[in-house]
């Protein structure tokens, strides 16, 4: 049976993350407030960032970005988005 999470961002109950996906308390906030399906969207968002800003996970500036931006991205603040970047037609 799928666990279900009252998820953050999409503000419905949705299937759930199977295990945190970051170790200590940032990694259990998100396995227990954040859906599957937002997970997903957000890694194919963090790529567009990292791509199209240059990002260097090697910096730790870079990643303390990439971190503000996500908890932006969960929480429903305005988060960054990639200049240009045209979604395709579905």
């Amino acid at each position: 049976m799928t666990r279900t999470v009252m998820c953050r961002k999409y503000k419905e109950e949705l299937p759930g993350l199977d295990r945190p996906p970051y170790p200590g308390a940032k990694g259990q906030d998100i396995f227990e407030h954040i859906s599957a399906q937002a997970w997903g969207d957000w890694l194919k968002h963090q790529t567009l960032l990292i791509n199209e800003k240059r990002l260097n996970m090697m910096n730790a500036e870079d990643r303390k970005y990439l971190a503000g931006e996500m908890d932006k991205f969960f929480s429903g603040e305005d988060y960054a988005k990639a200049d240009g970047y045209v979604p395709p037609a579905q």
